[in-house]
C-alpha cells in the first residue's frame, strides 16, 4: 500500500469518527431538551409525598427537581453546614435530619451566610417541609473532598453526613427546602436550576471537522488516482 493509499484510509477513518460524534452531540442536545423539559413540569407541578424507604433504592439522578412534601419531627442533632455561595455571597447550606414515618431525610433548611453561622441551632418538634427533591451529592466538590473528622463539608453526601452524625439510614436524597416567608436565617428557596446546554455547538463543530476531513480525503484519493 502506497504512502497516500494510507493517508486515504485515515482519512476515510477520521471523517466516520468526526461525523460520529456530531451525531452523539446530537443524540445528547435532545435527551438535554428532554430533561430540562421534564424538569420544567416537575417545578411547576404541587409537590406529592416524599418517596419512602421501600422507593430509595430506585432514586436516581433523573428523580432530581421533583417537588415532594415531608412530615415528620426533627432529629435533635447538631447541624451540618455545607460550604456554599449564592446572591448572597459565601455561607453555608443549613441541614438537619427530619425524622418521617417513610424514613429519616436530610433536610436542606437553606442558606447562612459565613458571619451569622454561630446564630443556627438545631430545629425541634414537628416539621412539614416542602421543596426539591435533591440526589445525594458523595465525594465532596471539585478538587476539595468532605472531610467528616474536621466537619468540612463541600458537598449534600446524605451518606457521609448519617455516618458524621450517627442517623442511621438515611435517604439516599435531601430536600431543597422551599422559601417560608419569614425574615432571617437560614434561607429555603434558593436552589439553582440551570442546564448547560451547548451540545449543538458542538455538534457543528464535530460535522465541520468532518466535513473538511471528507474534502481531504477526496484530494488525496484524486491524487492517487482513485476516482
Amino acid at each position: 500500500m502506497t504512502r497516500r493509499r494510507v493517508f486515504l484510509a485515515l482519512a476515510v477513518l477520521g471523517t466516520a469518527l468526526l461525523a460520529g460524534l456530531g451525531v452523539w452531540q446530537v443524540e445528547r442536545r435532545a435527551w438535554k431538551l428532554a430533561l430540562i423539559e421534564r424538569v420544567e413540569r416537575r417545578l411547576a407541578a404541587a409537590p406529592v409525598n416524599a418517596p419512602p424507604r421501600a422507593a430509595w433504592r430506585g432514586i436516581a439522578d433523573d428523580s432530581a427537581y421533583l417537588r415532594v412534601r415531608a412530615t415528620g419531627r426533627w432529629r435533635h442533632a447538631a447541624p451540618v453546614f455545607v460550604q456554599a455561595v449564592t446572591d448572597y455571597g459565601g455561607g453555608y447550606w443549613v441541614i438537619a435530619p427530619l425524622d418521617t414515618p417513610g424514613g429519616t431525610i436530610l433536610i436542606n433548611r437553606g442558606f447562612v451566610p459565613l458571619g451569622d453561622r454561630a446564630t443556627i441551632h438545631a430545629p425541634t418538634g414537628e416539621a412539614s417541609v416542602t421543596g426539591l427533591l435533591r440526589v445525594t451529592e458523595p465525594g465532596g466538590a471539585f478538587l476539595r473532598d468532605n472531610d467528616p473528622v474536621a466537619d468540612r463539608w463541600y458537598s449534600r453526601d446524605t451518606a457521609a453526613i448519617a455516618r458524621a452524625r450517627r442517623l442511621g439510614d438515611v435517604a439516599p436524597y435531601f430536600i431543597d427546602a422551599d422559601a417560608i416567608g419569614r425574615a432571617g436565617w437560614p434561607r429555603g428557596g434558593l436552589t439553582v436550576v440551570r442546564f448547560r446546554n451547548t451540545h449543538l455547538i458542538y455538534a457543528l463543530t464535530w460535522f465541520t471537522l468532518a466535513a473538511m476531513m471528507a474534502y481531504l480525503a477526496y484530494r488525496i484519493a484524486r491524487a492517487t488516482g482513485e476516482t
